[in-house]
């Protein structure tokens, strides 16, 4: 990507394994070849930062998604996967993130173009951080223990526990931060013996299928990793296909909802990490200096495209209106513009459809009472640019407050006083429980209210903040079960109890 930066011809300095990359009539990779849809029909693949056609993928349906599926259980009962060494299998899931090293470039290129993120951002942190997950879950296969287990049945026994593969995974995953949510699913479901059907989101396949080819080279074996391109039904025929053990999504807690429901059909294993509406308190003895960017990015990362967007933000009467004109000429200072400018600091939103509901949003919390800071229009005149939005007087009851916007909105709030308890009560009056950050010197204080908060990640001084070892998920409606960490791999495995009467 070449420094001076044409605004004409956004795509003129990308590499030339981008190009060709982008040159390609994308098809289906199942039983490790690459195949057209069978019905025939393609999607084309959209830049959110021009609305212009960058490539084009296969619609897949329910007959490619049951090829696909069937790919995955042959693998997984008869294939060579399971019959590796644990050694093997780590060496494998290790080669998939030294890959990601070396194509990080081109990986950070397709990623911008198809999800519109500034490429500083993409590169340095979601690139790298999704290589480290396959470096982190690579050192897991010779971990996954059991244990010896002392019981009390009559007579002599020998009681053992062992942890197996789920078996055939189907994993679906959103087109905000698409290559990290592969990464962040694919590497444990790999490091524990898993097979999989990757069902990536229909605005985003590009770095699912560049990463696809990626696990070929590093000698993943043919039908352990599968990807299924193309839209909502492709989606509902994973979850419901009988042969499939679990269902992994990233995604909206409405779909989640509705994933719960099909998987009841046959009781598959399902985790979820969905929605949230994140708490961000401000106190008064915090570092100003670096709460006001901290804050204003707790949303704006990503254009506000996070699940863990920090949207609902409490500010201590104090320094309320320090840090809402510090909030709001940060905000009006980002530069917004293709992702691939070296000069832009904040993207687009995903889509035409995307940029409508984050404008109706806005202005039902405008006509509740909300009370317009800065930002609140679209931006340039092409693309889906909004410019990156402080909102004040926002009060409980306010959609505002209580939807999950998915845009770049700061919904900011006075506070007073000390009561931990109430100021928990107010972080807590939400159906989710996902993310929470709190700004303060006083770790009494901080410590106290974060054993408060109903959350399942919670911030201290910081937000987004994010590594493969630390388990990610949500509360209440935010989600089922934990990614990263140790938890992370456990999700992807069933727990046998094994016991040997002795006589």
């Amino acid at each position: 990507m070449s420094e001076s930066f044409d605004h004409a011809s956004p795509h003129a300095g990308i590499l030339e394994t981008t190009q060709r990359f982008l040159q390609r009539s994308h098809r289906l990779y199942i039983d490790g070849r690459w195949v057209d849809a069978s019905s025939g029909a393609t999607r084309p693949v959209l830049d959110p930062a021009t609305g212009q056609q960058i490539s084009v993928m296969a619609e897949g349906n329910v007959q490619d998604v049951d090829a696909a599926v069937r790919a995955a259980r042959k693998a997984f009962d008869g294939g060579e996967w399971r019959r590796l060494s644990t050694n093997e299998r780590s060496r494998i899931v290790w080669k998939i993130g030294e890959l990601i090293d070396v194509h990080a470039q081109e990986l950070a290129e397709l990623e911008v173009l198809d999800e519109g993120a500034p490429f500083a951002v993409v590169k340095d942190f979601w690139v790298r951080l999704a290589a480290d997950h396959f470096r982190y879950y690579a050192g897991w296969p010779n971990k996954l223990n059991g244990d010896t287990i002392p019981v009390n049945m009559p007579g002599e026994w020998h009681a053992y526990t062992v942890r197996e593969p789920v078996g055939v995974v189907g994993q679906i995953i959103p087109w905000n931060v698409p290559f990290l949510m592969a990464a962040w699913k694919l590497a444990p479901a790999l490091a524990a013996g898993c097979t999989v059907v990757l069902k990536p989101a229909e605005d985003t396949p590009l770095t699912a299928l560049r990463l696809a080819e990626l696990c070929r080279e590093a000698g993943v074996p043919d039908g352990v990793v599968n990807v299924i391109t193309g839209g909502g039904d492709a989606g509902a025929a994973l979850v419901a296909h009988p042969d499939i053990d679990k269902i992994a999504f990233t995604g909206s807690t409405e779909t989640g909802k509705a994933i719960v429901r099909a998987a009841a059909q046959n009781l598959k294993r399902v985790s979820l990490e969905l929605g949230g509406k994140s708490p961000v308190f401000v106190f008064p003895d915090a570092d100003l200096a670096n709460v006001i960017p901290g804050v204003a990015q707790a949303v704006l990362l990503n254009a506000g495209q996070a699940c863990t967007a920090g949207s609902r933000l409490y500010i201590h009467e104090d320094v309320y209106d320090r840090v809402i004109d510090g909030v709001a000429q940060y905000a009006s200072s980002l530069k917004l513009g293709h992702g691939l400018d070296p000069a832009s600091q904040l993207g687009p939103l995903i889509s035409a459809r995307q940029f409508s509901r984050v404008s109706r949003m806005l202005q039902t919390g405008l006509d509740e009472g909300a009370q317009l800071v800065v930002g609140g229009q679209q931006h340039g005149d092409r693309g889906y640019f909004m410019q990156p939005t402080l909102l004040t007087g926002v009060r409980p009851g306010m959609s505002v407050y209580r939807d999950e916007i998915f845009g770049p909105v700061i919904a900011a709030m006075k506070i007073s006083g000390e009561n931990l308890d109430a100021l928990a009560r107010e972080a807590n009056n939400t159906t989710y429980g996902l993310g929470a950050s709190i700004w303060t010197n006083d770790v009494k204080r901080a410590h106290q209210l974060a054993a408060r908060i109903r959350a399942g990640v919670i911030w201290i001084n910081a937000h987004h903040s994010i590594d493969a070892a630390f388990p990610f998920g949500g509360f209440k409606q935010s989600g089922w079960g934990r990614e990263m960490g140790k938890p992370g791999i456990e999700l992807y495995t069933e727990l046998k109890s094994v016991a040997i009467n002795l006589g």
